[in-house]
């Protein structure tokens, strides 16, 4: 082998190791970037109900970004005082809460297994809510950060989908864009479908709540909806206080407490999520489940928040450039009938 074929391939080699270990690094940068692409296919869905009227697409995506926040401000001056006072509630009843279930299970002989799941160490309860309002804060600033990016990615998709496009050898451009283009409109078609099922479990758990007599359901009945974006975990997460709070109380209301969170998850499993992923991205439940697992592992809290809509688009990107077009395999593609309509 020559001399400067050998170099020239050493350099590759070298260069492609540089660039694996900085996209490790940069992991959760990325991973943020993916957010403000989740966040711009939000504006882009809306913007959409503008262009219908003919609108012209800066001004659709203005409207957007307007009609998003004039939602918000309505929902918070119709129900941010209340909100507020029952999250404020709930953070102070949490902790009580929690020492009241604390001593209920000592006298059942089970301070072993409570100190394991306190950590063993001193703070307990204190020192993990300190831990999770450090975390919400920067989650919080995260979080600004990632609209902000997707506001601008919204305003101009086609120039940031042209210069990615161009990264890869022309001859498998038009594959490239091909494939953008049924990742990007299925997930566009899955946060549609995921919105709606938030808000039905929001709803349904608030009134739950609400008619079984327990306290907070405004504010339980946000947080369900919130975290229904996160699957598996999500609604485990929205129904740990809920339930501890209300066993400090009585027991009787946790177990009344624990039936409508259980009744909302029946629906949404059987009712809610087969009706809407029928035109919608029906995304295997193994896939999602053990992509949830990896994200975890990988990225942390931030990958779990993002590993379903993500695992949507590498669900698409396998199935159109390795099952179709490297296996030469036939196989249906979520977004792409209504890609080729648009």
């Amino acid at each position: 082998m020559p001399d400067t074929l050998f170099i020239r391939r050493t350099l590759i080699v070298i260069a492609l190791a540089a660039l694996t270990f900085l996209a490790w690094e940069l992991r959760e940068v990325l991973l943020m970037v993916f957010g403000a692409v989740v966040v711009a296919t939000l504006f882009q869905s809306i913007a959409g109900v503008y262009r219908k009227a003919r609108i012209p697409e800066g001004l659709s995506i203005a409207l957007a970004v307007i009609t998003v926040l004039l939602v918000v401000a309505i929902c918070l001056a119709l129900f941010g005082a209340q909100l507020v006072s029952q999250y404020e509630q709930i953070r102070e009843t949490l902790p009580k809460a929690w020492a009241a279930v604390q001593q209920r299970l000592e006298g059942f002989g089970l301070s072993g297994q409570l100190e394991q799941l306190k950590g063993g160490g001193g703070g307990g309860f204190a020192s993990t809510a300190g831990n999770f309002v450090m975390s919400l804060g920067s989650g919080l600033a995260d979080a600004l950060l990632i609209i902000v990016g997707g506001v601008f990615l919204a305003a101009s998709p086609r120039f940031y989908r042209a210069g990615l496009v161009k990264l890869v050898p022309e001859g498998k451009r038009n594959l490239t864009a091909d494939a953008i283009g049924d990742s990007g409109t299925a997930l566009k078609l899955w946060l549609k479908a995921q919105l709606v099922t938030m808000a039905a479990v929001g709803i349904a758990t608030g009134v739950g709540l609400w008619l079984v007599g327990a306290d907070n359901a405004l504010a339980l009945g946000l947080l369900a909806a919130l975290l229904e974006f996160i699957p598996f975990i999500g609604p485990i997460l929205a129904a740990v206080p809920a339930i501890l709070i209300a066993a400090a109380v009585d027991p009787q209301m946790a177990v009344w407490v624990a039936g409508v969170y259980l009744v909302v998850q029946q629906l949404e499993g059987y009712v809610f999520s087969p009706l809407l992923q029928q035109w919608a991205v029906d995304l295997p439940g193994a896939v999602l489940l053990f992509s949830l697992l990896a994200m975890g592992t990988l990225f942390g809290a931030l990958g779990v928040v993002f590993a379903a809509p993500l695992t949507v688009v590498l669900y698409v990107l396998v199935k159109k450039l390795y099952v179709r077009e490297a296996l030469d395999t036939d196989t249906p593609i979520p977004g792409e009938e209504q890609t080729n309509q648009d």
